[in-house]
């Protein structure tokens, strides 16, 4: 555990020093506040910080404040002092220690009350872990990892109000794997699992590193594609296409051929009031028709989509407005 030592008394900050590296920690040490305060807030600080109470530069009162302003990583604080007063204890409190040390210090307690510090941290790392792995089931698809139905859907809201202000294109692309069913009624679900994983990992190593792809539901995708007018987004969905039907998806000993069918929709540059409904929509009237003309191919819609109309003026309660006079 990386541990922080800030004491402008050399004596004490070296006993301490040794103490904690015998105990096994790494350590930094430091004399005084501002010293102290940088290695907190770098992102790879110690997780754990001794202050001493008095210190040039910033008192630890002081650095527990501004440490505890930041909202992570969490910073296990204990205060070194002789102080010993009940006020004394409840104004380090306020300022966010989380524990006391006294002067001088005890070779056993600094032990025991480093234990509980490294309890408290190993808490909120695996409370900051927990979260984080919510929040990557919230926004994934958990079979293919590509972003679920609702983020991609998100997404292709916020570049539509991109593109809008920037004038310029979007597109979208609807990708279906071909005869997907046949895969699992001759293979079964687990081949079928691992097609789809397969399939969604070669259409995100294949798109651009400005481009969105997510599982739109069963063996659908939904590409964005910012910045692209139709020619551009049939370029990508091309090389989507061929690096899908690439070679067959091996599961255990056999090989499973594996081809998809994208249906193409893009913008005008200056599309205001498009709704993602509108593209979504095209892109897959475009893919059926992909995949009645034979699979395995690109269609584009005929032409790019088109805003939607402006509301017409309200009309003035008053009536018509008068002729100017002149």
């Amino acid at each position: 555990m990386k541990i922080l030592i800030a004491d402008d008394e050399a004596v004490s900050r070296r006993l301490l020093e040794r103490t904690l590296a015998g105990l096994g920690h790494e350590v930094t040490a430091v004399g005084d506040g501002l010293a102290a305060l940088a290695a907190l807030m770098s992102p790879e600080g110690p997780r754990i910080a001794i202050l001493d109470w008095m210190m040039p530069g910033a008192t630890g009162l002081e650095v527990c404040r501004l440490v505890r302003n930041r909202p992570a990583p969490y910073v296990y604080i204990l205060l070194l002092t002789a102080r010993d007063r009940r006020e004394d204890v409840l104004t380090g409190l306020d300022a966010g220690a989380d524990d006391f040390l006294t002067k001088p210090f005890d070779a056993l307690e600094l032990r025991a009350r480093l234990r509980s510090g490294e309890r408290i941290v190993d808490l909120q790392e695996g409370l900051v872990r927990a979260r984080e792995a919510l929040r990557e089931q919230a926004i994934h698809d958990s079979l293919t990892g590509l972003w679920n139905r609702g983020m991609i859907l998100e997404q292709l809201g916020h570049e539509l109000h991109r593109a809008e202000r920037e004038e310029r294109p979007l597109a979208v692309a609807m990708a279906d794997l071909d005869h997907f069913k046949r895969v699992n009624d001759e293979h079964g679900h687990a081949a079928g699992d691992a097609v789809l994983r397969e399939a969604a990992e070669r259409i995100r190593s294949t798109v651009r590193d400005c481009d969105f792809a997510g599982r739109y539901g069963g063996e659908e995708f939904l590409l964005v594609l910012p910045g692209c007018d139709g020619a551009t987004a049939a370029l990508v969905a091309e090389r989507v296409r061929r690096r899908v039907a690439d070679a067959p998806v091996q599961t255990g000993e056999r090989l499973i051929p594996v081809t998809v069918s994208v249906g193409l929709a893009s913008s005008r540059p200056r599309a205001a009031r498009l709704r993602p409904e509108a593209l979504i929509q095209a892109a897959d009237e475009a893919l059926y028709r992909a995949k009645t003309d034979g699979r395995n191919r690109v269609a584009a819609a005929p032409e790019a989509i088109d805003p939607e109309p402006a509301p017409p003026e309200p009309a003035s309660p008053d009536g018509p407005p008068l002729p100017e006079e002149r």
